[in-house]
């Protein structure tokens, strides 16, 4: 297999280069664009002149599995589309703000095409095509003066919402974790739901809708049930009447040069949580090879072939077959898609992945029972700091090469998976339930098949006397309602996870050998207008600095351990002890009114550092996910920001990312960032039911004509 598979990347590499020389060799006629076989290109025009910065939409069903290409035109409104399949015929047409979409036409790569845009006819009208960030930006959050919430025989507000900051983060945090807030589906009623002679009637029900309702219902009651469903119906009543968001801007300089290429995997209702190219620890690992994907829902391993566009699924085991679904199988509402119909069945409930040296996709993933622990789980010796009675999720592998899955029986829970680059290559892994990080040193369980000795773990202690070790009469454990998110640092042997809450969150440090812990909270003092909270993603360059997402202020924030002051002790119990090793980085986009504290509407998933420069920026360039934004968002060392929208179909939601490099010799053509549609509800993104998710390759080109 992998023989072949070089001979046909050999191929394409020769046609390639073939392609690029008989262009060389043949100059364009004046007025036109120089393209290549593969390619189309062509100028946008409305009644206006030409289109400076909107985007050229390619789709075609002839390839396995449905393709796009998807580009931007220069500030002359000409563009090009680069390497498409030369058999495939597609549907060609323009998306742009202040535009509406213009008619589909249909065309073969190897021509020249000019494109009409249709000028949109008003103000909403233009706004269909929004992200849903803005939409949710017209949200009316209760006034500061409101909170702490008083409960259902006050002023309705929740008690647990201490602060407006609360609020923000529970309807952000809580509600955009799973799709989209402000996408057409969640701003407006679904018909099918039913009728209602008040919007807020409409609410009550709609948020138990479906086999994810409960949850839905339970995140909204925490709010105050009342205040909760009725600032959401004020907001749909205003969009209905005809309220609009703020225009977002077109994309402008290197956000022009950049070439979106995307594959549909996985059915209907796939939950398709991340995606994974490559080893993060060396990003030329699996060049050309397979994009892997795990589908949550539905408990599918998904595959996708990037040179012949093809798209692969099959089954991750479970090995008992009394291990219960993850996903409700019972619904408080039936579904206005699905009606009755449940669409999820998990058992397995896979999460995440990553890539070892060996090419084998390691995976956060359950075959037993959470109690049925293995015999040697309460006597190993990282049980005397923290027992784990249960583990929710364990870890399979996949082998390529044998096309098999292989379980690792471990005591602890885990979530998130990351591969350290040491001797023992070992994998590490969160604990969303048990607070304790552990880790699986694979090499030993290679040579060894020993599990046991493999693994370990620990719940981090503040070191309150300051005499290395953890002694839990003395220290003080880290209280966390779980870790979320997890990386190891690349020098000093220690691995950092992310604690979303309770407000406002805060990052952990690990030292693995002794359980010796430290806690730093994001700086909030929301009565100075100081508020940076919940933390979600987590990530290190290679200077050793973290970089984290703070999903519910909309940050994407960095903090560097060598400036504190305060690193252990009795000080360092109170998390706010370091607050000069972070710096703040809000997100582009809107804000929410009335709100003190520079908080985005958008809503950050997860983040990643593209330390090998994958995306042709240079290293360690932070991106955090645009999640309900369309975008990913990329922070440039003098702080400003690259917004690489992705218009159609609109809704991409997206959680992890990976880069890899294919060929470091080929330019921008032989590196690209990876991420995926991962809501929950995929049929909210646009196309409704029968949309599937889809792999995106995010490139960056010297100029919006390269090819």
């Amino acid at each position: 297999m992998a023989s072949h598979r070089l001979i046909r990347v050999a191929v394409v590499v020769l046609v390639g280069s073939a392609a690029l020389g008989l262009s060389a060799q043949q100059q364009a006629p004046a007025g036109r664009i120089a393209i290549d076989p593969d390619d189309i290109a062509g100028t946008v025009t409305s009644a206006r002149g030409p289109e400076a910065g909107v985007w050229v939409i390619a789709e075609t069903t002839d390839t396995p599995t449905k393709f796009r290409k998807i580009v931007v035109t220069d500030d002359q409104g000409r563009y090009l589309l680069p390497d498409l399949p030369v058999k495939a015929t597609f549907s060609i047409w323009t998306r742009g703000y202040g535009l509406v979409d213009s008619a589909k036409v249909r065309a073969r790569p190897g021509r020249q095409l000019a494109l009409g845009a249709t000028v949109a006819p008003d103000a909403r009208s233009a706004a269909r095509i929004y992200p849903a960030n803005y939409w949710y930006s017209l949200i009316d959050i209760p006034p500061e003066s409101e909170f702490p919430g008083t409960g259902p025989t006050g002023n309705g507000i929740g008690p647990q919402m201490l602060t407006q900051h609360h609020w923000i983060s529970q309807i952000k945090v809580n509600c955009n974790v799973c799709h989209q807030m402000g996408n057409q589906a969640t701003r407006e009623i679904p018909k099918a739901l039913g009728t209602f002679s008040k919007s807020v009637d409409a609410w009550d029900r709609r948020v138990q809708a479906g086999q994810d309702g409960a949850g839905m219902s339970q995140a909204v009651s925490v709010l105050g049930r009342a205040r909760g469903l009725q600032m959401y119906a004020d907001w749909t009543d205003r969009i209905g009447a005809g309220e609009v968001p703020p225009t977002p801007p077109r994309p402008q300089g290197l956000e022009r040069n950049l070439v979106l290429t995307m594959w549909d995997w996985g059915g209907p209702a796939t939950f398709a949580h991340d995606e994974l190219t490559s080893d993060k620890r060396n990003p030329t690992a699996n060049a050309y090879g397979p994009i892997y994907g795990v589908d949550w829902g539905n408990d599918g391993f998904l595959t996708i072939d990037p040179l012949e566009h093809t798209a692969k699924e099959r089954r991750i085991p479970v090995l008992d077959p009394k291990v219960p679904p993850g996903k409700a199988q019972s619904m408080p509402v039936p579904s206005p898609y699905w009606g009755e119909q449940l669409y999820w069945y998990d058992p397995a409930i896979t999460n995440h992945a990553a890539m070892d040296s060996k090419g084998r996709i390691w995976m956060s993933s359950r075959f037993r029972l959470s109690e049925n622990q293995p015999a040697f789980c309460a006597s190993h010796p990282s049980a005397a700091l923290a027992p784990q009675p249960q583990s929710f999720r364990q870890i399979q592998y996949f082998d390529p090469n044998t096309q098999q899955f292989t379980q690792v029986d471990i005591c602890f829970d885990v979530h998130h998976v990351q591969f350290a680059k040491d001797a023992d290559e070992t994998l590490y892994g969160n604990g969303p339930f048990s607070g304790a990080i552990g880790w699986v040193r694979t090499r030993v369980l290679d040579e060894t098949g020993n599990v046991g000795a493999a693994q370990g773990w620990c719940k981090p202690y503040i070191d309150v006397n300051q005499d290395g070790r953890v002694d839990p009469k003395v220290d003080r454990e880290i209280q966390t309602a779980g870790i979320y998110s997890v990386i190891p640092h690349p020098t000093d042997g220690s691995v950092w996870g992310a604690v979303i809450g309770p407000m406002p969150g805060r990052i952990v440090r690990l030292e693995p050998k002794t359980c010796v812990g430290e806690a730093y909270e994001p700086p909030f003092d929301p009565a100075s207008g100081i508020a940076s909270y919940s933390p979600r993603g987590i990530d290190v360059d290679s200077n050793g600095v973290i970089w984290t997402a703070l999903a519910g202020s909309g940050h994407l924030a960095s903090f560097d351990r060598r400036k504190c002051k305060v690193l252990s002790g009795p000080a360092a119990v109170d998390g706010q002890h370091c607050r000069e090793g972070w710096t703040l980085h809000p997100v582009p986009g809107p804000r929410f009114k009335n709100v003190r504290g520079d908080i985005a509407a958008d809503f950050q998933y997860y983040n990643f550092v593209d330390r090998y420069d994958t995306l042709g920026l240079g290293a360690d360039v932070p991106l955090a996910n645009g999640t309900t934004s369309d975008s990913l968002l990329v922070l440039r060392p003098d702080g400003s920001w690259l917004v690489l929208r992705v218009p159609y179909p609109l809704g991409f939601f997206s959680r992890g990312m990976d880069g890899r490099i294919d060929d470091p010799k080929a330019g921008w053509k032989g590196r690209g960032v990876y991420a995926d549609y991962g809501p929950n509800a995929v049929w909210h993104v646009e196309g409704g039911l029968g949309t599937k998710s889809a792999v995106v390759k995010f490139q960056l080109r010297p100029n919006p004509l390269a090819k």
